[in-house]
């Protein structure tokens, strides 16, 4: 079988799915299935307006924070920190072993060392001029 690699110029889905599908049941055959499920805890207005909140995906008995922002007007009150214990609360409940996310250093990687996560990783210059921090917290002991 000959090989050849080739950019794709505009990638579309299916080009996607050609390159996930096999990944994934690669991935399945090493460490099981695992369907993603995602979270979301939303901080709404007196108006029911949606302002920020939480967002993340559970895989792999993992919980994966991908989003948190509080609006400007929330910072300072404890939201981001009841967010993330509600967040936590919710890995608990579905028996995950732990909470990962990221952040860049002018967000919030004081916030997230304050409640309890390690840094793990950065990139560094990601984006130039800043670093990117990779965070966890185990939720379970090791066994």
């Amino acid at each position: 079988m000959e090989l050849r690699i080739e950019q794709s110029q505009n990638p579309t889905e299916a080009e996607e799915q050609a390159i996930l599908l096999p990944l994934r049941a690669y991935n399945a055959s090493k460490a099981g299935v695992s369907k993603q499920e995602p979270i979301a805890l939303l901080i709404r207005d007196e108006h029911d307006e949606i302002l920020g909140g939480l967002y993340g995906r559970v895989f792999y008995q993992w919980l994966y924070i991908e989003l948190l922002s509080v609006p400007e007007q929330g910072r300072g009150q404890g939201i981001g920190s009841k967010l993330m214990r509600m967040a936590e609360d919710v890995a608990r409940e579905k028996e995950c072993i732990g909470v990962w996310l990221d952040t860049f250093d002018f967000q919030a990687p004081e916030f997230y060392k304050k409640l309890g996560y390690s840094e793990v990783g950065q990139i560094v210059d990601y984006p130039p001029g800043h670093k990117r921090f990779f965070f966890q917290k185990r939720l379970i002991n090791d066994a």
